[in-house]
C-alpha cells in the first residue's frame, strides 16, 4: 500500500504537461507581439487624426487679402485647405524601416516661408521619436478652396523591418452643404493597408 501512495508522475504525464505549457507560451508570445504592434500603430492613427483636425482648422481660417479695402469696398471670405507639403517627414522610408526616427523641427517647418503650404500651414509637428513617415497632399478645388478641394494625410511605416510597408490614410473633402455653403468633411475612418507590418 505504501508503495502505491508514493508513486510519481509517469513520463507520458510529464510530456503532456510540457506540451500544454509550450502551447500556452506560444499563444502568449503571439498575443503580446500583436498587442505591441497594435500599440505602435496608435501613433499613426493619433497623428493622422491630429493632421485632419489641423486641416479643418486651417480651412476655417479666413484667408482674405491683406490689402486695404477702398471705402465701401468688400473682400470675399476665402476658405481654403493648406497646399501639399513639399516633403514627407522623414524624406526617406529607409529611416523608419524597423526603427524609430527623431525628426528635426526644421523638417516640419520646411514650407514655413510659403504661405498656406504643408505642415507649417497645418501647424503640425512631432517632437517625439516616430515609427512612421508622414505626408500631406492637397488636390482639387481652386488654390485649395472651393467645391471638391480635398486632402489626403498618409502615414507609412515598417515596424518589423521586412520592407513590407503599412499604410494609414485619412481624407477630407470640401462639399456643398445646405444653402450652397461649402463645408469640409473628414472621412469617418482610416483606410489601412498591412496595419501591423
Amino acid at each position: 500500500m505504501k508503495k502505491k501512495l508514493k508513486r510519481g508522475f509517469t513520463l507520458v504525464e510529464l510530456m503532456i504537461v510540457v506540451a500544454i505549457v509550450g502551447v500556452l507560451a506560444a499563444l502568449a508570445i503571439y498575443g503580446v507581439r500583436k498587442y505591441i504592434a497594435n500599440a505602435k500603430t496608435a501613433e499613426a492613427r493619433n497623428s493622422l487624426g491630429q493632421i485632419a483636425k489641423d486641416a479643418a482648422g486651417a480651412y476655417a481660417r479666413e484667408g482674405m487679402s491683406g490689402t486695404i479695402l477702398s471705402l465701401g469696398g468688400t473682400a470675399d471670405i476665402n476658405n481654403r485647405l493648406c497646399a501639399s507639403a513639399t516633403k514627407a517627414v522623414p524624406t526617406a522610408t529607409a529611416k523608419i524601416q524597423g526603427k524609430k526616427y527623431q525628426s528635426d523641427p526644421a523638417e516640419w517647418a520646411v514650407d514655413g516661408k510659403t504661405v498656406h503650404t504643408g505642415f507649417a500651414c497645418l501647424k503640425f509637428q512631432m517632437t517625439d521619436p516616430q515609427y512612421y513617415q508622414y505626408n500631406y497632399v492637397q488636390a482639387g478645388g481652386t488654390n485649395g478652396g472651393g467645391k471638391d478641394a480635398a486632402f489626403t494625410a498618409t502615414a507609412s511605416g515598417d515596424l518589423n523591418g521586412d520592407t513590407v510597408m503599412s499604410t494609414f490614410t485619412l481624407t477630407g473633402k470640401v462639399q456643398e452643404g445646405a444653402n450652397k455653403a461649402l463645408e469640409l468633411t473628414i472621412a469617418p475612418n482610416f483606410v489601412e493597408s498591412n496595419p501591423e507590418e
